[in-house]
């Protein structure tokens, strides 16, 4: 839906107005500004107004203020690896950074959620994105690095579960 509400409404007003989470399922994180912010867990998104200092301090930003919701139903390396894609696709290659950056990123993720991961590279994945952000002409190199590092931070279990077993910690 689309809905305009006042700056320091609670998310979890927000959510409730939307209809709050299909079949009841738990919220397991929230992209509060569109999908070049930095995803935040449910339960801190929960305790978060949406206005910029609030959503600040809980390490994300309000972006475009395009929410994106995802239930405990939702693998989180399949959703990093969704949104790694896109950038991937959405690089001009201007610059090397973005260029080669992005398609290492979707590669890297592509292999974790394929069940060939390998230990390191959940390191390299965080450096490459470290390597990418504030190095590039626009945005977009920013736009690919932040997500890929608060999904590690946040959810880092999931794709060393993935690394560790090459399976899903979600059930299918």
């Amino acid at each position: 839906g689309n809905y305009e509400v006042r700056m320091g409404t609670p998310f979890a007003e927000l959510l409730a107005m939307a209809g709050g989470m299909r079949g009841g399922r738990r919220l397991k994180a929230c992209i509060p500004g569109g999908s070049s912010m930095p995803v935040l867990p449910g339960e801190v998104m929960l305790a978060t107004d949406m206005d910029y200092d609030a959503i600040a301090k809980a390490g994300s930003m309000l972006g475009s203020g395009a929410v994106i919701v995802m239930d405990d139903t939702r693998c989180m390396v399949k959703s990093l690896l969704r949104l790694a894609y896109f950038y991937y696709e959405e690089s001009c290659g201007q610059c090397t950074p973005c260029r080669e950056g992005t398609g290492w990123l979707w590669r890297i993720v592509d292999r974790i959620e394929h069940g060939k991961g390998r230990p390191e590279d959940l390191d390299l994945l965080d450096s490459i994105a470290g390597n990418i952000q504030g190095r590039t002409i626009c945005a977009l190199g920013d736009a690919a690095a932040m997500p890929v590092r608060a999904f590690l931070k946040h959810f880092r279990d999931e794709f060393q579960h993935h690394i560790d077993h090459g399976t899903c910690v979600v059930p299918s």
